[in-house]
């Protein structure tokens, strides 16, 4: 269940009520018509606080939000358009993948933060473009330009690794998604996932990592 209380319909229900003024001597009507206002004013508090309460029971405020990443490497040939691939939701509330498409099923103004692991097999240093794509559309200044360096030597297990990594702001409409894509100079680029690995012990590697939180309501 998702809560987003700072909405007008919630805030307004609360506006401190108007008294009515005292009469000079007691007054059973005014007693009763104040009773009346402070008992409105009371149960409308009492329901904002019940929408700030988690469907559990405890206290809170279950905002949109979603974390996804991939367990797949991702190739690319070079200088082309190619999506960066979600597979896994680790948390979800009102923010979904599907076809790598994150999706919002609330308006409003949300944090995309993501990380990608690239390796390069390559002699040379390559560049690397990654942008944004709103509802299939370029979002205007997303793209970012960064470089990997060049291998460290034709061994085995000599590739340049980099992680690279941002995040944006976007104003997403109910039901629009957010993608994100990448390409490189060389197919020598590539995204990598890595099994868990000694020396030390470390966990696996995911290839991409995105969340997409919610930041505020749209401004009307």
């Amino acid at each position: 269940m998702t809560y987003i209380v700072t909405t007008d319909y919630t805030i307004n229900k609360i506006a401190a009520p108007s008294l009515p003024l005292a009469p000079q001597q007691w007054n059973p009507q005014y007693q009763d018509q104040l009773s009346n206002v402070l008992r409105l004013y009371f149960n409308r508090i009492d329901d904002f606080i019940a929408r700030l309460q988690t469907s559990s029971g405890g206290a809170g405020i279950q905002l949109p939000y979603g974390a996804f990443s991939s367990s797949a490497s991702q190739t690319t040939t070079a200088n082309t358009a190619t999506l960066m691939t979600l597979n896994t939701t680790d948390f979800s509330n009102g923010v979904s993948i599907a076809s790598s498409k994150i999706t919002v099923a609330n308006a409003g103004i949300y944090n995309l933060q993501f990380s990608t692991q690239f390796q390069n097999t390559d002699n040379q240093i390559q560049d690397i473009s990654i942008w944004l794509k709103q509802n299939g559309t370029d979002i205007a200044g997303s793209t970012g330009l960064v470089s990997i360096p060049a291998r460290k030597s034709a061994s085995a297990g000599e590739e340049a690794h980099e992680i690279i990594g941002w995040n944006y702001y976007v104003s997403l409409a109910a039901n629009q998604y957010i993608q994100i894509y990448w390409s490189t100079t060389l197919a020598s680029v590539t995204i990598q996932a890595y099994a868990a690995s000694t020396g030390p012990t470390r966990p696996s590697t995911q290839s991409v990592v995105a969340t997409l939180s919610f930041v505020s309501a749209l401004s009307t």
